[in-house]
């Protein structure tokens, strides 16, 4: 019974992973449009600022993101752990875990500086988008960044249920 809910809730979750990624690349299309505009509009260098802005939004995102997964494993890993563990994996995950931890703080820095890039880039659109031109860009800016939470949450739960999956069925044979 529990392997036949296993599955299930991983087909439910490959059909959501599947309705993210559609929308990602309506978002994506979105995006391609709203950048052939702001090439019309802006002066190279502002353009250059603008793309910078875009390329690094989605890769600092995925960097935190990563980053939390990784530190919720090593967390999890470490409060699995009881006084009969070996010492030294033991130690090997206190120092991973400071290590993420700086990261963490570094990627953090990173994400500060974007936002103060993003307000440079919005102040630069606002001299050449209209009002509805900018709420689209607002709007691609913040759909571009939940879907890649979204998406990036759905593969975690589907590496979890595979995971509890396989262990089940290796348990039962």
């Amino acid at each position: 019974e529990l392997v036949s809910w296993l599955r299930w809730k991983l087909r439910v979750l490959w059909e959501e992973r599947e309705l993210v990624l559609s929308e990602a690349g309506e978002c994506m299309a979105k995006g391609a449009e709203l950048e052939a505009e702001v090439r019309g509009l802006c002066k190279p260098n502002e353009f250059q600022r603008y793309l910078m802005f875009i390329g690094d939004l989605e890769k600092v995102v995925n960097l935190l993101l990563c980053l939390s997964s990784r530190l919720a494993r090593v967390q999890n890993a470490l409060r699995r752990m009881d006084g009969s563990d070996d010492p030294e994996e033991k130690q090997s995950l206190k120092e991973r875990h400071q290590l993420l931890l700086r990261q963490q703080e570094d990627a953090k820095d990173l994400k500060e500086n974007l936002d103060r890039r993003e307000r440079v880039v919005s102040g630069i659109l606002t001299k050449y988008l209209s009002e509805q031109q900018l709420q689209g860009y607002q709007h691609f800016v913040q759909l571009k960044t939940s879907l890649l939470i979204e998406q990036k949450d759905l593969e975690e739960q589907m590496k979890f249920f595979e995971e509890q999956l396989e262990s089940l069925e290796r348990s039962l044979l």
